[in-house]
């Protein structure tokens, strides 16, 4: 184990912002000759967004989702 069990929902919102960023950024920057740098642009501003989000978000969705199923 490489972090304690306290941090899961941290790394879990760390994980899933890049994740979800980089591939999101990568598709609205399209493929031209100055991909990376605009890639780039658009990822360290859109990252921090992402996060926040998914942090705060998460939890809540996730509730949601339990309520929504059977079990």
């Amino acid at each position: 184990m490489l972090f304690p069990v306290r941090y899961a929902r941290l790394l879990f919102s760390v994980l899933m912002s890049l994740y979800m960023v980089t591939i999101m950024t990568g598709v609205n920057t399209g493929l031209a000759g100055d991909f990376l740098t605009r890639w780039w642009r658009a990822f360290y501003i859109a990252w921090p967004v992402a996060f926040m989000l998914i942090l705060v978000g998460a939890p809540r969705l996730q509730q949601l989702v339990g309520r929504l199923v059977r079990p």
